[in-house]
This record gives C-alpha cells, sequence and structure tokens, in this order.
C-alpha cells in the first residue's frame, strides 16, 4: 500500500487531563470521524477489548460498510461488535448475564434500539457485545461515558487496530505506520491527539 505524503501523522494535541481528550474523542466520533484508540498494555488474544481499537459511531449505518471496503478491506457482509457502559447493558442488548467484559457472547440488541446503532446489529438482530466497567478498563469506559453525554448512546462500534492480514498494532511505531497507510481520521495514543497532514 502507497503511503501519500498528505496521509503522514501530525501531532495536534497532548492532553494533560484524560477527561478532556475524551470529550474531544466523543466530539469527533459524534460527527462521525474513525478514531484509532492506542492506550496501556497490549491485549492478548483475538478479540479488541479497548486498547488497540478502532472506534466508531454506532448510530450510522453505513459505518459498517465504509470500515469493510475502506479501512479493514474484508467481506461486506462482516459484522462489527459493540461495547457498551455495563450500567446501560441491559437496556440495549438481552442479556443472561451482568456482564461480558471479554465479548464472549451471542445476544440479542432490544428490538426498538435496533435503528438507533444499526451499525452493530447483525442481520438477525445479534450482536456480539463487551461490557465496560470502570474497573474493566478506566480509560476506555470514560470515552464512552464522554460520548453518552453526547449523544445519550452509551455504545461504540469496536473493532481491532489493524487492517486486513496485518496483526493488531503493538508499538506506537505500528500505530502510526497503520493509522498513516489508512482512512482513519484520528489517531488517540496514551494522551496524544494525532491528526494527519
Amino acid at each position: 500500500m502507497l503511503i501519500h505524503a498528505s496521509n503522514y501523522a501530525k501531532l495536534e494535541t497532548k492532553y494533560d487531563n484524560h477527561l478532556d481528550l475524551c470529550n474531544r474523542v466523543a466530539e469527533d466520533l459524534k460527527n462521525n470521524k474513525i478514531v484509532a484508540w492506542f492506550q496501556g498494555q497490549s491485549e492478548f488474544g483475538p478479540r479488541a477489548l479497548g486498547n488497540r481499537s478502532i472506534l466508531a459511531n454506532p448510530t450510522i449505518g453505513k459505518n459498517k460498510e465504509y470500515l469493510n471496503a475502506s479501512i479493514k478491506y474484508r467481506e461486506e457482509w462482516r459484522p462489527y461488535a459493540p461495547m457498551v457502559l455495563e450500567e446501560e447493558a441491559k437496556n440495549w442488548f438481552s442479556f443472561p448475564m451482568d456482564k461480558s467484559p471479554h465479548m464472549l457472547y451471542n445476544t440479542s440488541v432490544v428490538e426498538n434500539k435496533r435503528k438507533i446503532i444499526p451499525a452493530v446489529v447483525h442481520i438477525d438482530g445479534s450482536a456480539r457485545v463487551q461490557t465496560v466497567g470502570v474497573t474493566d478498563n478506566e480509560r476506555i469506559y470514560t470515552l464512552l461515558k464522554s460520548f453518552f453525554n453526547v449523544t445519550e448512546v452509551p455504545v461504540l462500534l469496536n473493532t481491532s487496530f489493524n487492517l486486513n492480514g496485518e496483526p493488531i498494532v503493538e508499538s506506537p511505531e505500528d500505530a502510526v505506520k497503520t493509522f498513516s497507510n489508512s482512512n482513519i481520521d484520528v489517531l488517540v495514543m496514551h494522551n496524544y491527539y494525532c491528526t494527519k497532514t
């Protein structure tokens, strides 16, 4: 894949306050920007759980198609998973348990919520949900709260921070390279907020 000069990452701001950073990113997500989120230690396993994620607004149905065609480069039918504030989960998903922090279960999306978050609802009305409590991952929890505050939706579309055929990013260098080689709009790496030149 070619790297265009116009796509190089540019550090825009360093935030000393994580809540301020989350409030800015929540506004970006509300305005339908695609955000790469790189925080803390890398995760082990097959799913992104909030440290190495690409995040999008779930209320915009075309985001699923856009991510498949223009960012992840994968089959158009492939669904995306939602992450949701733990305390709001049962208002949006039909859970047989209290929480699912490791995205292990498929569940039904509450019927009257399906049209609100179409980008994370599979064709059969299901979703593989990750609940996020403050003790699970405080940084992504804070972002979810900020997004909830500006949209009244406690859910984000979450997929792994990598492109098709590549491993999930491990290092800051990997994050910048993947961001620069993609159509992702914003990179958040620790407390750094990056755009493209």
